[in-house]
């Protein structure tokens, strides 16, 4: 139920390490398939951090290409699933009137890929707020599976207007 709390999926904003589902990431970020990027948020804090979750299956439309018979998720897809974690977590600090907002890169510094990302892979992405001045946000995020680095950046981004 919208806005309901419950142990497992709580919306609301006051609650420290709630969960957000992936029916709310819809409602919160205009991204869609191909290019919806995490499945799941938990221990969300708003304006302060949260842990996205990308299931990787070997059904992701990029394998097809990257690579044929040895299937590795790009750095960059990496990159833009510690984006929108990020994205949702401006947009549950901000409140309602900012879903549906776009949320755009100004800059990605110390991209760092450690392992490759392949299918059946469960990527859980630390993210961090550093700062925020109006409507400019810095973050840094961790990409883990099985808690082992596979990468890392720190990003800014701005919310603006759709």
């Amino acid at each position: 139920m919208d806005g309901q709390p419950s142990p497992t999926n709580t919306e609301n904003p006051a609650a420290a390490g709630y969960t957000i589902d992936i029916h709310r990431i819809m409602k919160m970020i205009p991204h869609r398939y191909p290019m919806l990027m995490i499945d799941r948020l938990e221990n969300v804090v708003p304006a302060e951090s949260a842990v996205g979750i990308k299931n990787v299956t070997a059904n992701e439309p990029f394998f097809q290409g990257h690579f044929p018979g040895k299937p590795v998720m790009p750095g960059v897809l990496i990159v833009e699933a510690m984006a929108q974690t990020a994205a949702v977590v401006v947009v549950a600090s901000l409140g309602n009137t900012a879903e549906g907002k776009l949320v755009y890169f100004m800059s990605i510094d110390g991209a760092r890929f450690r392992k490759p990302v392949e299918p059946g892979n469960q990527l859980r992405i630390h993210c961090k707020k550093e700062r925020q001045r109006g409507n400019v946000w810095k973050f840094s995020a961790e990409a883990k599976v099985d808690d082992t680095v596979v990468a890392e950046a720190t990003y800014t981004a701005m919310i603006m207007d759709t």
